[in-house]
């Protein structure tokens, strides 16, 4: 085994596991409660922390060199640069009825 070959105990992987399962639960769960215009940024907090559970532990990246961390990093900023400009797109929408009238 070399310097960078990391082991990980199968108790991190249930603990990631079962933080998942409880995520998915308070998922199901938000979306019995009104928030208004809250519940999105409550889904997508919860998402947000489902997946970096996931791209950490699962694909090893907890684990991996700083090059590895980069490209992770874009990956997350290119998600939200994207759904920057969707949310963007969905929020002007009325904005361009409104000049009509």
């Amino acid at each position: 085994m070399s310097d960078h070959d990391h082991i990980v105990p199968l108790k991190v992987y249930f603990a990631v596991f079962a933080a998942l399962i409880v995520l998915l639960f308070a998922t199901w769960g938000a979306a019995y409660i009104n928030l208004g215009p809250f519940n999105i940024y409550l889904a997508m907090t919860i998402a947000i922390i489902k997946a970096l559970l996931v791209v950490l532990y699962f694909m090893h990246v907890r684990y991996s060199s700083r090059l590895t961390w980069v490209v992770a990093g874009a990956g997350f900023v290119w998600l939200i640069l994207l759904l920057g400009i969707t949310i963007g797109d969905y929020v002007s929408r009325d904005w361009i009825e409104a000049l009509g009238k």
